[in-house]
């Protein structure tokens, strides 16, 4: 029980396995992620790119507020079944309005969300938590209740003003979730505080394998849209073998030493913190590969551009630096593969310009390839030694 006398619906912190129902619920975000990099592909211009991350971020904070909340909670009482249930559906008319968030539907998009982000908020004060997230969560409502009116506005108001005021309202979201929601001489203090962490990190790993099924699916589309030709399998198979080298370097070696980490630090809040920030930018990374390959399966001798280009190195540029920020930040180890293949990325971005966009996507495929293969390898020597080997 709480301070305050209500019964409390917090998991139990014996119970790290994700429930069906949170699984259910993530079934939605695979829609989202393809009505995303759907919009980016049909305005692939600067006001389009703007438009897509605005979005995409309202996308990934009603998840990550969601996923946070069924961490904190027990999916086997009623009330939060009820949570999850309600924002499932107020979440599928959101990414339903995502194709027309900036004409017709943008009043749909905003009214689900803010019902999502506030009911939600207001719900959890409900639950009986701890006295620290408790502050957190009535601190994390001022930030919410901040940008309403911004939202609300641009919901109103059409052309550019919507853009601008989304923009201007999103960033401030989005500051909020990268500093846990401070207030003036308030903040998280999450030291020794119980969390599910292993639940947290199954959470977010799902949600990554739903960014990755997106970009598996756009290659499928694509391939299956083009003549059927020689070329046409030959970057579709680029494409497809990027995905797995992608996966091969979030699963063999880097996320089980992170849940490890999270399991044994002291503050496994702050350690889940920042998994969440970093999912963030890796998944805005496979939205631009997915969206890349799609350009280069349609286009393969075409020339490359900028905007091409920017997607296909773009992406697991995006990726790679996340990873690794993560990894100096929670285990202080990022092997000498990510800073290499950082720099390759910005290489070899300018340097295919010239050429056929296929050859782009060779180069970029070949740096992931790269980096799956030095984790595989150091994975392998752990493995055999029992131990982990420094990085050189």
């Amino acid at each position: 029980m709480s301070a305050s006398g209500k019964r409390s619906l917090q998991r139990d912190l014996g119970d790290q396995h994700v429930s069906p129902l949170e699984l259910f619920f993530d079934l939605v975000y695979v829609f989202a992620i393809g009505q995303l990099s759907h919009h980016l592909l049909d305005y692939l211009t600067w006001t389009g790119l703007v438009e897509t991350v605005v979005l995409y971020l309202a996308v990934f904070l009603v998840w990550a507020y969601t996923s946070w909340a069924g961490t904190l909670t027990d999916p086997e009482q009623s009330p939060v079944r009820m949570m999850l249930l309600v924002i499932m559906v107020l979440g599928l008319f959101m990414n339903v309005a995502i194709a027309e968030a900036f004409g017709e539907a943008g009043w749909l998009f905003v009214a689900a969300y803010l019902t999502i982000q506030l009911g939600r908020t207001i719900w959890l004060l409900t639950t009986g938590l701890g006295d620290v997230m408790h502050r957190h969560f009535q601190r994390t409502l001022v930030w919410l209740l901040a940008t309403a009116p911004l939202w609300i506005a641009g919901a109103v108001i059409e052309n550019s003003w919507r853009l601008l005021l989304w923009s201007g309202a999103a960033v401030i979201d989005l500051a909020g979730l990268l500093s846990a929601h401070p207030l003036p001489g308030k903040r998280i203090h999450s030291e020794r505080v119980d969390f599910a962490s292993e639940h947290h990190f199954e959470r977010t790993r799902l949600f990554f394998i739903i960014a990755l099924g997106e970009t598996v699916l756009t290659t499928g589309a694509a391939v299956a849209g083009a003549p059927m030709g020689p070329m046409t399998l030959f970057t579709g198979a680029v494409a497809v073998i990027g995905t797995i080298a992608l996966w091969w370097a979030y699963f063999r070696r880097s996320e089980r030493a992170a849940v490890s980490q999270a399991v044994t630090n002291r503050d496994p809040v702050r350690i889940g913190h920042h998994a969440t920030n970093a999912l963030l930018v890796m998944v805005a990374g496979l939205l631009a590969i997915a969206v890349g390959d799609e350009l280069v399966i349609a286009h393969p001798t075409g020339h490359t551009n900028a905007a091409t280009n920017a997607l296909l190195f773009g992406g697991p540029f995006l990726f790679f630096a996340a990873q690794s920020w993560y990894m100096r930040m929670v285990m202080n180890d990022v092997p000498v593969s990510r800073p290499i293949a950082l720099v390759s990325l910005v290489v070899l971005a300018v340097a295919t310009l010239p050429g056929p966009t296929y050859a782009a996507a060779c180069a970029a495929a070949a740096v992931v390839l790269g980096v799956a293969f030095a984790d595989g390898r150091r994975a392998a020597v752990e493995e055999a030694s029992g131990e982990t080997v420094p990085d050189t």
